[in-house]
């Protein structure tokens, strides 16, 4: 969830306020695909997360997977590794075996031999749109070389919109035009080149695909229900942040976007409006074809 890039905007805040819709959104038949993968093979089980972030990752899975389970998680940032660690040091994988957990604090970029050394499993949540699609092509060939699986959750497809209190998608113009800008923010160099934003489900699956992996996905949206108290601030997070980025785009609008901004955001404190963002889930596992070396 964290990579080391100069508009970083990650926070142990944004994290926690994202990590419970995250678990309700993700794919249970997918994470039921890795179980299986690692079952087939002897323990331990190496799992390397990429911008482990804080950890949601590791917390999700490890009891939903085989054990014995190593984990290394892999940031930039210290403090969330920190914050990792802590907050996983009592889990305990399926059969209920503590899982042995260490960090490594650096960017994700060389894709080299320590970045996935000892990876059975590699595993990223809501990493891709802000990687470069030579950075993806790297990451592929690296895990088809070593015949290692991906479980890569969440990723954006681009795609968000309001939702009416029975669940409809609501959206006019100046919606429209703000989705546009943002989709196009996206796209903006996160430091590694080129980012792939709503592109990087489709990029991933033909990448994985035209390595020889067989790759298996499913749509995991978030769903921000209107009138929810428990959601309003995520809602609000999320209205606010596509507002700075379509500002960034464009400043000359900022009188403009800002009307947009409040008047969306009064409609959700007022429970008439939810939210919802696409994303896709993925699994990939090699074929008999593809090399371990």
């Amino acid at each position: 969830m964290s990579v080391s890039t100069s508009h970083d905007v990650f926070s142990a805040e944004w994290l926690a306020l994202r990590e419970g819709l995250d678990a309700r959104s993700r794919s249970h038949r997918l994470t039921g695909l890795a179980m299986e993968w690692l079952n087939a093979r002897a323990g331990p089980h190496g799992i390397v997360d990429l911008g482990s972030g804080s950890g949601s990752n590791l917390r999700f899975l490890a009891s939903r997977l085989p054990g014995p389970q190593r984990w290394r998680l892999v940031d930039h940032d210290a403090q969330l590794l920190t914050h990792a660690l802590r907050l996983g040091a009592r889990l305990r994988d399926s059969a209920g075996t503590p899982v042995a957990l260490e960090t490594s604090c650096r960017g994700l970029s060389p894709v080299d031999r320590e970045l996935l050394a000892g990876a059975d499993l590699v595993v990223a949540s809501a990493l891709f749109d802000l990687m470069p699609r030579s950075w993806v092509a790297s990451l592929v060939a690296a895990c088809a070389a070593h015949g290692q699986a991906l479980l890569l959750t969440l990723s954006v497809d681009g795609d968000w919109a309001f939702l009416d209190r029975q669940g409809a998608r609501v959206e006019d113009g100046e919606d429209i035009a703000v989705r546009t800008l943002f989709q196009a923010h996206q796209y903006r160099d996160k430091g590694l080149g080129p980012a792939l934003g709503g592109e990087a489900p489709a990029v991933l699956a033909s990448t994985l695909a035209g390595a020889g992996f067989r790759v298996e996905s499913a749509a995991t949206p978030w769903h921000l229900v209107a009138g929810d108290a428990t959601q309003r601030s995520l809602a609000e997070a999320l209205v606010s942040g596509w507002h700075d980025a379509a500002i960034e785009q464009t400043p000359s609008q900022a009188t403009r976007l800002g009307a947009w901004r409040d008047r969306r955001l009064a409609a959700i404190l007022a429970g008439e409006l939810g939210v919802t963002v696409g994303h896709r889930d993925l699994f990939a596992w090699p074929t008999p074809s593809v090399e371990r070396t």
